[in-house]
């Protein structure tokens, strides 16, 4: 074996040891290249689930008030609107954004948050209410007002309620 080790090598490289962490070292290290390079990527929406997720179990409350809610409506061609067979329902509409300003410690923030993946716990939220915001301790500024697990929003009436329920809504 001795014999294959190429003798213009220095002494300190010719030994059996030394080869063996280097060629151990060099597998190391395309072992790692090719994990980082072919691991699976968390998506842009993976990424802000797990943000509502941590904010909404380990976040701060306070109060906030709704500024803005904007909602993206998909407008077919005039000369289609005559043709169209489902009709615009009428009621609250469900944002796909929601623009809200809070305050911690002298300082007030204004955030906004894209409810779009969330469009079935908004539907018809009240504008006119305060609202509670969950905020990370560490950074003020990263806040949510509505998550999966938790709501910090009022939700409005809907048509089949009776005024006793609508009262004990609010």
């Amino acid at each position: 074996m001795f014999s294959l080790i190429p003798t213009h090598l220095p002494l300190a490289l010719r030994s059996p040891r030394v080869l063996i962490a280097i060629g151990a070292t060099t597998a190391a290290a395309i072992g790692v290249a090719s994990y980082a390079l072919t691991r699976r990527r968390p998506s842009a929406e993976e990424i802000e689930r797990e943000r509502r997720e941590l904010l909404a179990r380990v976040g701060r409350i306070t109060d906030g008030t709704i500024m803005d809610t904007m909602v993206a409506e998909v407008r077919q061609p005039a000369l289609d609107l005559a043709d169209d067979p489902e009709p615009v329902r009428p009621g609250p509409l469900t944002p796909d954004m929601i623009v809200y300003v809070y305050r911690i410690a002298g300082v007030t923030y204004e955030c906004a948050q894209d409810v779009t993946m969330l469009a079935d716990l908004v539907h018809g939220i009240r504008t006119d209410l305060p609202i509670q915001v969950r905020y990370a301790p560490q950074n003020p500024a990263n806040s949510i007002v509505v998550a999966e697990t938790w709501s910090g929003l009022r939700l409005g009436t809907y048509p089949n309620q009776t005024e006793v329920e609508r009262r004990d809504a609010i």
